[in-house]
């Protein structure tokens, strides 16, 4: 059967310092060919790089969470843009605006979101979305943006609403889904998603968070990916390899600069 690849996941976080390597093994025997760990502050920079370096079909992004913002209102954009050059980095952010939890201010938020862009517009690594309580704004960002020039991206754990889904799609971007698409309360968000092109879709977990049923409420793991595509090939009524296959030839496409080696 054809491997997945787990396109966003937090393995340098507290949750797995106890077990990581067993982690990441775990998700190579389950079928998962590849994962990308994202960043979410400067301090995660350095980690996340070793992390990718010590273990092949690991890769990492480099950016700064909309939460962590305000902690990082100066941060300098030559600072993101000297990793872009290691083999390893195949993404920016994760990135963007969250209106919901207030961690950061409205106005730094977006400088900084604007910001990445920039860089993801520099270099063509796909910038790493992360949007709620932000439809609009969002929306306004990337239509503005797009003007000064192509920069390809993804919206992670989609759970936004259809205006969103159509807009980001029009953009050429990807939307990725969650372990949250298995939850029985989440009918408004598989309505939203029934009639995304296959070809635009990545699947992630975003350990340690949102284990998909039928693991839900314990930590997430990378193996765990495989339940969430099991499912969304039953949701889209196609066959689980072909949706391995398209998802994962989805993440060729998108983070192109990730290179999988197959032993």
């Amino acid at each position: 059967m054809s491997y997945l690849v787990d396109t966003h996941c937090h393995l340098i976080f507290e949750d797995f310092s106890d077990d990581l390597d067993s982690v990441i093994n775990n998700a190579f025997n389950s079928n998962v060919g590849g994962m990308i760990v994202i960043s979410t502050q400067e301090k995660e920079f350095e980690p996340i790089l070793s992390l990718a370096q010590k273990h092949k079909n690991v890769f990492c992004s480099i950016g700064i969470h909309p939460h962590s913002a305000q902690s990082h209102s100066n941060i300098d954009k030559e600072k993101i843009l000297q990793y872009t050059n290691n083999h390893n980095v195949v993404g920016i952010g994760e990135t963007g605006l969250d209106f919901y939890y207030k961690n950061s201010n409205k106005k730094v938020q977006s400088r900084l979101f604007k910001m990445h862009i920039d860089i993801s517009r520099k270099t063509q690594l796909p910038i790493i979305i992360h949007t709620r309580e932000a439809d609009q704004e969002t929306i306004e960002i990337l239509n503005e943006e797009t003007k000064k020039g192509h920069f390809p991206g993804v919206i992670h754990c989609f759970t936004a609403g259809p205006e969103l889904a159509s807009a980001v799609l029009d953009l050429g971007f990807y939307i990725s889904l969650s372990g949250i698409v298995t939850f029985k309360n989440a009918a408004t968000l598989r309505e939203t998603i029934k009639n995304i092109p296959l070809d635009r879709i990545l699947v992630e977990t975003d350990s340690p968070y949102l284990s998909p049923e039928p693991v839900r409420g314990g930590r997430n793991e990378p193996a765990n990916v495989v339940h969430t595509a099991n499912y969304l090939a039953d949701f889209y009524n196609i066959e689980k390899d072909l949706f391995y296959k398209k998802t994962t030839t989805n993440f060729h496409k998108l983070f192109n600069k990730a290179e999988i080696i197959n032993e």
